[in-house]
């Protein structure tokens, strides 16, 4: 799991160097720039990425740490 991960992660960073699109001046849905419509989908994997190293790869010891340890209440939740 761990390579699978380092794989996905090396995957979007090399995907982030869009250099074949910088000459591309095709429009998507008539009025969006190849570019720009790249980026927007860049960042929904981008999203997606952080989103399954979270649920795979956070630390769960550190949650299990947390139980323990009594929080301050934060500003405004006090009770009146």
């Amino acid at each position: 799991m761990k390579w699978i991960l380092t794989l996905l992660v090396t995957a979007v960073v090399l995907l982030h160097q869009d250099f074949w699109l910088w000459g591309n001046s095709r429009l998507v849905l008539g009025f969006v720039p190849m570019g720009l419509a790249y980026h927007l989908a860049y960042s929904v994997l981008a999203a997606l990425t952080i989103a399954v190293l979270v649920r795979c790869a956070w630390p769960h010891q550190l949650e299990v740490a947390e139980e323990g340890v009594q929080r301050e209440p934060s500003i405004g939740t006090e009770d009146p």
